[in-house]
């Protein structure tokens, strides 16, 4: 018996398909590696790796670093995005490289924010994606009636 409907309708009322986990590339720790490095070498202060490994469908990991000047955090973006294409990863994506606040690279399984410290501390993306959010609550939470 054939079921009624186009397919986009039977696509639609079968509910979303099994997603793949896409595979991480091997070479993460090399690239989270050179990016440490130029942040240390470059002179970036509190630099935090944080893992989003299973947390995030976007990135493995996110580094976020700050950079006392526009200059500074432009050059930062730069070295990082010059070091990892001699290393082999080509497909890094610059955002605010301009000259403002917050520059952010896309570097498929890592994301690197470099921050001026006052947007640092506006967006709070420790606060955000910190390993601390993933622990429970002490109390179980109370129902809206």
């Amino acid at each position: 018996m054939q079921v009624p409907g186009t397919p986009r309708k039977k696509a639609a009322v079968a509910g979303p398909t099994a997603t793949r986990t896409r595979e991480p590339d091997p070479r993460v720790d090399q690239f989270l590696d050179i990016i440490t490095t130029s942040l240390e070498d470059d002179k970036a202060e509190d630099i935090v790796v944080i893992d989003l490994t299973g947390r995030a469908s976007f990135a493995d990991r996110m580094v976020i670093a700050t950079g006392l000047a526009d200059r500074q955090i432009a050059a930062m973006a730069a070295h990082i995005d010059r070091k990892l294409g001699e290393a082999g990863l080509k497909r890094i994506r610059t955002e605010g490289a301009g000259g403002s606040d917050w520059v952010l690279l896309d570097a498929g399984d890592i994301v690197v924010h470099l921050f001026k410290a006052e947007a640092r501390a506006l967006y709070g993306l420790e606060r955000m994606w910190g390993a601390d959010l993933d622990v429970p609550p002490d109390a179980p939470a109370t129902p809206v009636e």
